[in-house]
């Protein structure tokens, strides 16, 4: 995309949240927050589990005021960072509005503590006052930490050490990552260009943006190793004091999911690898000439591809209009983020990379980040991230403790947005060639969101693991996800020295450790709902926006059983793995 189209595309305006950083406005919610948090602890602080059902009610009802507002400045200030990491000044705002919240929410970590520790009788006479029973769902998910709560000095502690720790690493990997420039016949590209450049139609094009990149990465390899593996460290001392079995045990019990139904998504898809992604990929080798794939080929458009490219205003009607077919309640929540400057959307030096949705406040509205260059998969992307957003609008009618989602069920409208959007665009093409080369992306996209995600779990899971013994090597970190993606990616590919390096990229490893299965686990709940779709599920569309409106109110399992579906039946996953099977037998044939 030229400078000149990417200058004209929309880019989101902040002032909804605060006109500024250094605005009156902003100023004067810290302040607030910060004498109401101060308030709250003298009012409550050691009394919580005294206090009758309507006292308990109202407290609830001032911690999530109080919340709202710190969490009106932290998306502020996320966001704005987010627009551009490489400014010192943004850096520092950003820094300071990490500590100063990070203090102000100390004086409110003994609220959740001594809910905790409430004796479950009771509770259950508190929870008999409807206004205190409306928070059941969030009390319920609090609770299940009950085990693996520590001391309150120590989770005080904890929590305001976050900003000098943790936090200054993941801020560290994200200033590095967006200073970072890849050399590239003559032009200085952002990890955003570059990556996109992976997808050229020009062999040597990808060659030799996957070339420098690892070289980049490996140039850099010292500080992200030790990034992470202070992140690594950092967590198992946590997990240790906390009592968890397991590295993913904390994020699933987060996700409010079962270990035992994450080990069977991950098994349901490693034994998958040989019927998905290592078919496709030797028939993509076929269909492009070569005995073996190049790892810089994985995203290659198909001999046959136009390298058609979409204007901003035509991958909005594309995925408006499929929203529309599907459901108009839904298309007219996504049409609000185009009429309102809620997304920004040009790739630029110094902007965050990738995309995301950010929620916000249900009281303001979420907002997107893009980085749009105008290909097939930024429209997918534009769908996912507009499915995210449709959830987070539905979903803030709970209100602002009952609204966020797990990341198991927080991916599936997003996953949902996509197949809607690709099954409109490739029903309304007519050429044969072109609905192959639509189908093959789909799969390439699918085979990204399980098996690609599924092997970053298990880097992960081998990191993790190996770190409790001792901290990892360079060479040790580069071994670990060369094994992890030949299981995964199959004898199709050859894989140069310089691709070691590219786990230092994946920024999920850095910001929310087992994030990735979430993916994978959206990807095949919403292959299994869409197959109950098109079986003519009666009253499917309805049932589908009240699961959205739930946010985080209802389980997987409550969430789901309306449609039949149920995660902790192996069957469930072999139903949402199928689909993708389905598609490749297609590809198959039609070859």
């Amino acid at each position: 995309m030229s400078e000149a189209a990417a200058s004209n595309l929309p880019r989101w305006d902040l002032s909804d949240l605060y006109p500024g950083p250094q605005s009156e406005e902003l100023k004067r919610d810290l302040d607030r927050a910060g004498r109401d948090a101060i308030a709250f602890e003298d009012k409550h602080a050691g009394r919580v589990a005294s206090l009758d059902g309507g006292s308990f009610a109202n407290a609830i009802g001032d911690y999530e005021r109080i919340t709202e507002i710190l969490h009106r400045i932290f998306s502020y200030a996320q966001l704005l960072h987010a627009s551009d990491v490489s400014n010192p000044d943004i850096g520092r705002f950003y820094q300071d509005i990490q500590e100063k919240g990070t203090e102000i929410s100390a004086h409110l970590i003994f609220f959740t503590l001594e809910i905790n520790r409430i004796d479950d009788s009771k509770l259950e006479e508190m929870l008999k006052v409807p206004d205190a029973a409306r928070y059941a769902p969030w009390i319920r998910d609090i609770r299940a930490f009950r085990a693996h709560q520590l001391s309150d000095e120590l989770e005080k502690m904890l929590h305001e050490k976050e900003v000098a720790g943790r936090g200054s690493f993941v801020r560290l990997f994200d200033e590095t990552m967006a200073s970072l420039r890849f050399p590239v016949n003559g032009e200085d590209l952002t990890i955003t260009q570059v990556t996109d450049r992976l997808s050229s139609r020009e062999p040597e094009k990808r060659k030799a943006a996957a070339k420098v990149m690892g070289t980049v990465l490996g140039d850099n390899m010292r500080l992200f190793s030790l990034i992470t593996n202070t992140l690594a460290k950092d967590k198992e001392i946590e997990d240790r004091w906390r009592g968890y079995a397991r590295p993913v045990s904390s994020r699933n019990l987060a996700n409010q999911v079962e270990d035992e139904v994450v080990d069977a998504l991950v098994t349901a898809v490693k034994g998958s690898y040989g019927d998905l992604s290592h078919r496709y990929y030797r028939l993509k080798a076929r269909w492009m000439g070569m005995e073996k794939l190049d790892y810089w080929d994985r995203n290659a458009p198909l001999p046959e591809d136009t390298d058609r490219t979409y204007s901003w205003d035509e991958a909005r009607e594309t995925v408006l209009s499929a929203y529309s077919r599907f459901s108009p309640e839904l298309a007219d929540i996504g049409r609000k983020f185009f009429d309102n400057p809620w997304i920004d959307v040009p790739a630029r030096p110094g902007k965050a990379s990738g995309a995301f949705a950010h929620p916000t406040v249900p009281s303001v509205h979420p907002y997107l980040l893009l980085n749009f260059m105008g290909r097939g998969r930024d429209v997918m992307t534009l769908a996912h991230e507009l499915g995210h957003g449709c959830h987070q609008v539905l979903a803030g009618e709970q209100g602002p403790l009952l609204s966020a989602t797990p990341l198991t069920l927080a991916e599936t409208a997003s996953v949902f947005g996509e197949m809607m959007t690709f099954r409109s665009m490739v029903d309304a093409e007519t050429d044969a060639t072109r609905r192959r080369v639509m189908l093959a992306g789909k799969v390439e996209d699918m085979l990204n969101t399980v098996v690609r995600q599924i092997a970053f779990h298990e880097f992960e899971r081998h990191v993790h693991d190996e770190r409790r013994n001792g901290e990892l090597s360079e060479e040790r970190l580069g071994e670990i996800w060369m094994q992890c993606q030949r299981e995964s990616l199959g004898d199709a590919f050859r894989f140069d020295d310089e691709y070691k390096n590219y786990w230092a990229y994946i920024p999920h490893f850095i910001h929310s450790p087992f994030y990735v299965y979430a993916y994978a686990f959206g990807d095949c709940l919403v292959n299994a709902l869409y197959s109950v779709f098109l079986e003519g599920h009666e009253g499917f569309q309805k049932k589908y926006l009240d699961m959205l409106r739930a946010g985080g109110t209802k389980t997987h399992k409550d969430l789901l059983a309306p449609f039949g579906l149920d995660a902790s039946d192996p069957a469930f996953w072999k139903r949402g793995l199928t689909v993708i099977s389905g598609f490749i037998d297609e590809l198959e044939e039609v070859s």
